[in-house]
């Protein structure tokens, strides 16, 4: 057996022998990721917005004939944000604080505006500052959207009923004032009683085709309301917490924090055991001992990810999830666990060498491999530099492979990739790690 893998067997025992160890180090990015998964969640929750009732709404109101609860159309409608009533003054401490996102003031006279069915009323909106803007910007655009399109149909059986009185004549009320119209068929009939001439033939040709022309209003109208009308197709495919992307980075961010505090920590444990000097000293090369320590990252990763694959897989076919679990492309993603794993070894190993004393290297690779984990899921579309330092380290091109190799398509291009990406990495760090180990031997 040859230096390394003694090494290796040796660094596999001590783990055997300190299973609390073990434990908390299978724990701790396990809740990482619930934590992450947590601050996702809470990303897409309902900002709270306040709603100042300038106008003095009454409970219901009648439009077009139409009776409306105004706080259960509200409530029904905004299905994206949480209305919070308070005055004007609150509403506005409250915004400047930052407590609420946004504040939607109905003034004086909105109520007679959209009563009187001659203009549109308006609403005012005034947002605060910082990242959430422009999705509550977006969602107030979709609560009026919804707005409109309760108040629609009242508005289009108002103007139908007009269309109807133009037709057919009769009564009407038009800002609280009665009238009555003769209407195209009444005038038709009148002009049916006059005698023939030029004059009221033309007349009788424009009652009549206006008449034609009005009949069709009805569709017209409902169709300029809605020119497109969008249908949702029942729900498929699977829940977030199932996700191809959700699997990608779990096994990814646990297998990071594993393998990199695992290889930081054994390389530096050389020195405060007294080892390295012995080992040094022509049994083991330096090369060697850095092999030994990112093999341990890699088994170990194999080992954590593919038991992770295997529990994510378990739990979509017990649940029946759309798809189930690709089980055939398992293989594929076990060389990306060694893959990655190692290129994760190499970077811990780096650190260890440079730590020197055990404690130090784990306390670093802690403080560091979170922000390679949040570089990594920064997207690059976002914030293009964020992209271009996480190629610098493993999380991503991890979570690139993984994901690929379970679920796409034609997976080989994306592979390839990167692949060679987590070779190069391992090179690099290996050679880095090489040079950092020569510290512990000063």
């Amino acid at each position: 057996m040859t230096p390394a893998l003694l090494i290796l067997r040796k660094d596999l025992v001590v783990l055997r022998r300190s299973p609390a160890l073990v434990g908390i180090l299978l724990a701790y990015p396990i809740l990482i990721a619930v934590l992450i998964g947590l601050t996702a969640t809470y990303a897409n929750a309902k900002p709270r917005v306040a709603f100042v009732d300038e106008d003095n709404l009454p409970a219901t109101v009648v439009v077009a004939g139409h009776r409306f609860h105004i706080a259960r159309t509200i409530d029904k409608v905004a299905q994206n944000v949480t209305i919070v009533r308070m005055s004007a003054a609150e509403a506005r401490r409250q915004l400047r604080s930052g407590r609420v996102a946004a504040v939607v003031t109905i003034p004086e006279g909105f109520l007679r505006t959209l009563v009187g069915l001659v203009s549109s009323p308006t609403l005012t909106l005034e947002l605060g500052q910082g990242g959430i803007t422009p999705r509550v910007r977006q969602q107030m655009q979709a609560l009026v959207y919804n707005l409109n399109r309760s108040l629609q149909s009242a508005f289009i059986e108002a103007d139908l009923q007009y269309v109807r009185l133009l037709l057919d004549g009769g009564s009407g009320v038009v800002l609280g004032r009665k009238f009555d119209v003769l209407g195209l068929k009444g005038t038709s009939r009148e002009l049916a009683k006059l005698p023939r001439g030029p004059r009221l033939d033309a007349i009788r040709d424009f009652v009549h085709d206006a008449t034609t022309a009005l009949g069709l209003t009805g569709n017209a109208i409902k169709a300029t309301a809605n020119p497109i009308q969008l249908e949702e197709a029942p729900q498929h495919g699977r829940t977030w917490a199932l996700s191809a992307q959700v699997q990608a980075y779990a096994l990814a961010l646990t297998i990071s924090f594993l393998a990199l505090v695992l290889s930081a920590g054994a390389l530096a444990a050389e020195r405060d055991e007294n080892t390295i000097g012995r080992l040094s000293r022509g049994l083991v090369r330096l090369g060697e001992l850095v092999s030994a320590k990112v093999a341990l990252a890699a088994a170990v990763a194999l080992a954590l990810g593919f038991s992770l694959a295997v529990l994510f897989g378990a739990a979509i076919e017990i649940g029946g999830v759309t798809g189930g679990e690709p089980w055939q492309r398992l293989p594929l993603l076990l060389v990306g666990l060694l893959l990655a794993g190692a290129a994760l070894g190499a970077l811990g190993a780096t650190v260890g060498g440079l730590a020197r004393e055990a404690r130090t290297a784990s306390l670093v690779a802690i403080l560091i491999v979170l922000p390679i984990v949040f570089l990594g899921l920064v997207p690059r579309e976002i914030v293009p530099l964020a992209g271009w330092l996480s190629d610098a380290f493993p999380f991503a091109h991890a979570v690139r492979f993984f994901t690929s190799s379970l679920f796409d398509r034609r997976p080989w291009g994306t592979l390839g990739r990167e692949a060679a990406w987590l070779v190069g990495l391992v090179g690099v760090y290996g050679a880095l790690a090489r040079l950092a180990a020569r510290r512990l031997v000063a």
